[in-house]
């Protein structure tokens, strides 16, 4: 007699988080590296610059240390680290409204536990950070998109008005954007954040690029609009404009202490964060301005060179950047995710190829971004310039191509 197997499900909530398209096509990149090709990696914003001195220095301090828990909220050194730097960029953090978080990704996946409840919707521009649909599908909420008019720039406060509805709890908007690069002026900013204080929403501002813009010395902050002390919670992280994305910490700002509250007892179920990363992230928070100065300069550079070297391949639109890291490109393809998994299993020159991120996956609303791709700006200037040669002659080549 041979006995029934039962085997347990996956749940609802895990099959319907989106795969990613960042990293969906790693398998197919893998393999073109076995075959002895090199692969220029375009497809994620993990930056190439070296972090700030302090960086390395602090970990290797931290090996000295006998690695015990910290407090959940983060080591008292990091938190008023943090608020130290919010007064150099001219905004004013108490340490006691900070609660260290794992990247800015915790940082929203904790903001949404602590404020709303399965079922509750939050409107979120479209394109947008592509784990958002997962961070929010994993807390039972639905992500409600708002697309741009043109399909990659600002969203109106007037387009997020119409779909306010009673179980919308949040706005979470990006600026500097990813995937786009685009940054809301403060008048498109603040017509938002006043939108949510109106209707008694929480504000998520992800301003994990807060500095990394191309005109003038950074973004609008939520924490510089007057009446939005109750609403506004900032999303931070060290990975972008300090080059430290591998210590995964980031940062929760909020003036309203009952959320401040909130999120601190949802930490202490993970503990604490790592002692040697949360070391490493105080030097890098007290990194000179030049620092970021010149981070911002070397992605100025780059957009300018990729910019140039895109609009020379035939049939390509790019969408110039304002901030952030990356840029956007619509390209003459029958499918832009199709053309992606194909430059890796069936085109190199050379020896070489490229990876790119298909921008369908930046947004929820189907059929939008088929044609276009988000490309990091995180090779020096001579491997974009090679990389956008490569490109072209992809395009050439590939079969779907359609204009």
């Amino acid at each position: 007699m041979v006995e029934r197997t039962v085997v347990p499900r996956i749940s609802v909530r895990a099959a319907s988080i989106p795969p990613s398209p960042i990293r969906g096509l790693v398998p197919h990149a893998e393999a073109a590296k076995a075959r002895g090709i090199r692969v220029i990696h375009l497809n994620i914003g993990q930056p190439d610059l070296p972090p700030p001195p302090g960086v390395p220095a602090a970990l290797a301090a931290a090996a000295t240390q006998r690695p015990t828990y910290t407090p959940s909220r983060g080591m008292t050194e990091l938190v008023t680290a943090w608020a130290r730097y919010y007064q150099r960029v001219g905004l004013t953090v108490e340490p006691e409204q900070v609660i260290v978080t794992g990247g800015a990704s915790e940082a929203l996946s904790l903001a949404v536990l602590a404020t709303t409840d399965p079922g509750d919707r939050i409107l979120v521009p479209e394109p947008f950070y592509a784990p958002y649909q997962g961070i929010l599908t994993a807390a039972g909420v639905e992500l409600v998109p708002v697309p741009s008019p043109d399909g990659y720039g600002p969203v109106s406060a007037d387009a997020v008005r119409e779909r306010i509805s009673p179980r919308v709890r949040g706005i979470l908007l990006c600026s500097p954007s990813n995937p786009t690069g685009v940054v809301y002026d403060r008048s498109q900013f603040e017509a938002l954040a006043v939108l949510a204080s109106e209707h008694g929403l929480s504000f998520y501002s992800d301003e994990t690029y807060r500095e990394i813009v191309f005109s003038g010395s950074r973004a609008p902050s939520a924490l510089e609009i007057p009446g939005l002390e109750s609403a506004a919670i900032v999303l931070d992280s060290v990975s972008k404009r300090f080059n430290a994305c591998g210590l995964r910490i980031g940062a929760l700002i909020s003036r309203n202490p009952d959320i401040v509250a909130a999120v601190a007892q949802l930490a202490e179920l993970r503990l604490s964060l790592p002692l040697p990363a949360q070391l490493a992230a105080v030097a890098a928070l007290e990194a000179p301005d030049t620092y970021v100065h010149e981070v911002v300069a070397t992605y100025r550079r780059r957009r300018d060179i990729a910019l140039t070297a895109l609009a020379r391949i035939p049939g390509v639109r790019v969408i110039p950047p304002a901030g952030a890291l990356y840029l956007v490109a619509e390209l003459p393809v029958d499918d832009a995710e199709r053309f992606a998994v194909w430059l890796l299993t069936d085109f190199q020159l050379d020896g070489e190829t490229v990876m790119v991120a298909p921008l369908a996956g930046f947004y929820a609303t189907p059929g939008f971004g088929r044609r276009a791709i988000r490309i990091a700006l995180v090779q020096p200037e001579e491997l974009l310039q090679r990389a956008a040669r490569l490109l072209g002659e992809a395009l050439a080549r590939y079969p779907g191509r359609t204009g």
